[in-house]
């Protein structure tokens, strides 16, 4: 059952993160300062993409909730809602990009090591963020759909729109990066073309089967005749998804704040971090998938009432999980020195990106847990605790630790890195503790307060 439900994400998530590492390797051999300027607007878009995702994840609760009792006309308020959301969170996005760019990036430039210019990374940084602002507007209408469609049954549309999506971007890269087939030779900028393309694609092909297909999603019909939500829905969303909202945010802010406090020991620092994250991110996708699969495996023993059956499977999935993440780990360590190999950068860069990735690989049990334990929290529905568990931990240990040793010490950077992450011990204790209390052990399908199946018509 278990594999049943991981092996199609670790698929979607397998290709969609190695089209990023042959992305990123096709920046890579343009050289260190593109390859530096790419990776610090990726950590900024970053901010942005989790903000849109905990944007629509507060009002995908009600979405389901009301595909579940077949009301079309809630299905429809929450899209709204959810349109609302993200308009205005692309809004801000832009003003920032536009009218902060350049200070943004500059928070990441700094001088240290043999290799890496900062003006030039401040240049291909600007020139990158110039274009990719184009892709805000069709990545978060493509959330909007999709999400609605996997919360209303449909899974398989929004895995191929995000499979074409991703090698479309690709062949683009290949064609606009080195000048191939013809093509002018564009570099980062043309990465960045490459991926704003591949977003619109991806949105024209969501956006277009959910209007086309109205049998099957008969919430579309009349979406826009009126753009209404009853304020009563509307207060019940916000109230439960700010959390989430505001946990996505912030996390994702402090993981940029992280960034930001290494790349004060140098550009070199930044460049290596780009290599090992990319890589990182491939051999995560199991470890990320087995925390999608407790959240649904373990949330349907709770919604049916089988508490201790629920707590059960959950030690036995955790257990399996970071089993695996060790081979994992193991595999990471043996491909360390290969990897860094493959990019056109100077062999500091290379040693400092292959000792990150041994870092990495000695915490992907660490990680593998946390995600885990994150995921069996949420399925219960505590959000105020998970938003503690996840953000919190962020804010109060690991971000004013890695800000006061970078800044007030001369700790070099590998045992600066790897102090940062062993911190993740102490939330596996929380974490563990937590779990052990069983108060995630909650039914929401019995509480009786969510949901107005008749909605009076006072529009917000």
């Amino acid at each position: 059952m278990t594999l049943m439900v991981v092996v199609p994400i670790i698929v979607q998530n397998g290709i969609t993160n190695f089209v990023s590492l042959l992305d990123n390797l096709m920046v890579g051999r343009v050289g260190t300062d593109p390859m530096s300027g790419v990776a610090i607007i990726n950590q900024l878009m970053f901010v942005f993409n989790l903000c849109v995702f905990g944007g629509v994840a507060g009002p995908g609760i009600f979405t389901a909730q009301f595909y579940g009792s077949d009301n079309q006309k809630g299905i429809r308020y929450t899209i709204r809602l959810k349109l609302m959301v993200v308009a205005f969170l692309t809004l801000v996005g832009i003003l920032l990009f536009v009218f902060c760019g350049e200070p943004l990036i500059g928070l990441y430039l700094h001088d240290g090591g043999s290799s890496g210019s900062v003006e030039e990374t401040l240049r291909y940084g600007k020139d990158y963020l110039a274009v990719m602002v184009w892709g805000l507007v069709p990545f978060a209408i493509s959330q909007v759909y999709a999400g609605t469609l996997r919360e209303t049954g449909e899974t398989v549309l929004p895995m191929k729109a995000g499979i074409l999506a991703v090698f479309v971007n690709l062949v683009l890269n290949y064609i606009l990066i080195f000048g191939n087939f013809g093509a002018p030779k564009l570099g980062v900028v043309g990465a960045a073309i490459a991926t704003v393309v591949s977003r619109y694609v991806e949105a024209i092909v969501i956006v277009a089967w959910t209007h086309t297909h109205p049998a099957r999603n008969p919430f579309i019909i009349g979406l826009y005749k009126g753009f209404s939500v009853p304020l009563p829905l509307a207060r019940k969303i916000l109230l439960r998804g700010f959390p989430l909202m505001l946990n996505e945010a912030l996390w994702s802010t402090g993981m940029a704040l992280l960034m930001q406090c290494y790349s004060i020991r140098g550009l070199v620092v930044v460049a290596g971090m780009n290599i090992s994250s990319t890589v990182t991110n491939l051999f995560n996708v199991l470890v990320i998938s087995f925390g999608s699969a407790v959240s649904i495996i373990i949330g349907k023993l709770l919604g049916a009432g089988e508490m201790e059956e629920a707590r059960r499977t959950n030690t036995w999935l955790m257990a399996f999980a970071m089993t695996i993440s060790v081979g994992v780990g193991l595999l990471m360590v043996s491909m360390s020195h290969v990897f860094p190999m493959l990019y056109n950068t100077s062999d500091e860069i290379r040693s400092y990106a292959s000792q990150f990735i041994l870092v990495s690989a000695c915490c992907m049990p660490i990680m593998c847990f946390l995600n885990c334990a994150y995921f069996a929290l949420r399925s219960g529905g505590r959000t105020v605790i998970t938003f503690f568990f996840d953000c919190g931990f962020m804010f109060v240990f690991s971000a004013p630790v890695a800000f006061v040793l970078s800044r007030f010490t001369t700790l070099p950077i590998l045992p600066l890195y790897a102090l940062v992450q062993s911190l993740d011990l102490i939330k596996c204790v929380i974490g563990f503790v937590l779990l052990k209390k069983g108060t995630w052990l909650n039914n929401m399908v019995e509480e009786k307060t969510t949901l107005p199946i008749e909605i009076e018509e006072e529009p917000a």
